[in-house]
């Protein structure tokens, strides 16, 4: 029999927790909103009884319940003893746009003592840090729309987390614009020759088969390739070995268009045959030049 699959669904107010319920929900697992951290071993035994509704399970845990939370690290690690697959999916956003958020909704923040929205981000901050801690993905959807966010956390929930493939999203991403924080592991690109000095090449983008031959054939260009590339062959069965099924790589230049996208689309050519299934995401390439 398949280990009880367990998905924690959590992270900050506003930050699109209740979409990825929903599709979840769609997707066919058992949902179960604001649910008290203490309730969910009984839950998950009530639940394993049923083979078809007891299989996937997913619970999102919020400071709706904050009393509860600071539970939250000795029941996980007692479903996960327990045989369950566990996998906590984080949501987050920037502050501007979670208060963008709630100005847009008039809803009063569920932390906050005296109605401020960012004095309520911040606490509920600090409240969330253990389950960020042990989160195994983090999803920023500052950028994403709804139907967007709906389909990354399909594309996550779907992946075959037992045993089957590993997936790794690599992105690109411009310094001056912030570093994703769904980044498991940061590179800066910055060294590399930079295109946006040689007149021809400013206005295109690292997806052009010029920009990339200028930064991936120079010779540092070439070598840190073949680096990298050999570093993410040692390290990638070891995050696998310890429980992970999806890593992020954000690879950062200064403004994200050349340098960065160049990189990114010479490793997915370089990872394409093996064993994890690579997704390209290209943050800033559309913000203007470096």
């Amino acid at each position: 029999m398949k280990p009880q699959r367990l998905i924690v669904v959590t992270g900050l107010s506003g930050s699109g927790k209740s979409t990825a319920a929903r599709a979840l929900e769609d997707d066919g697992f058992f949902v179960v909103d604001n649910l008290p951290v203490v309730l969910l071993p009984g839950l998950l035994e009530i639940l394993r009884q049923d083979p078809v509704s007891g299989a996937r399970v997913a619970v999102v845990f919020d400071t709706r319940n904050r009393d509860f939370l600071a539970a939250s690290d000795e029941v996980l690690n007692n479903v996960v003893a327990a045989g369950c697959q566990l996998e906590v999916l984080f949501f987050d956003a920037s502050d501007d746009v979670i208060q963008r958020r709630f100005s847009e909704t008039r809803r009063r923040h569920p932390v906050s003592t005296d109605g401020g929205v960012a004095e309520g981000i911040r606490l509920e901050r600090l409240a969330l840090s253990d389950l960020h801690r042990r989160s195994t993905a983090v999803l920023d959807t500052s950028r994403l729309t709804p139907q967007q966010l709906r389909a990354r956390v399909l594309e996550l929930v779907r992946a075959d987390t037992s045993g089957g493939q590993f997936l790794l999203c690599l992105q690109s991403f411009g310094f001056r614009y912030g570093v994703p924080p769904d980044s498991d592991l940061v590179m800066d690109v910055r060294f590399l020759p930079n295109p946006h000095y040689v007149k021809e090449l400013q206005p295109l983008t690292g997806l052009s088969d010029a920009v990339s031959r200028y930064v991936i054939e120079h010779p540092v260009g070439s070598d840190f390739l073949k680096r990298f590339h050999s570093l993410l062959a040692f390290l990638l069965p070891h995050y696998r070995q310890e429980g992970k099924s999806y890593l992020t790589i954000s690879i950062g230049c200064t403004g994200g268009r050349h340098r960065s996208v160049a990189v990114v689309e010479a490793l997915a050519k370089a990872l394409a045959d093996s064993e994890a299934r690579v997704r390209v995401v290209h943050r800033d390439v559309d913000k203007g030049n470096e």
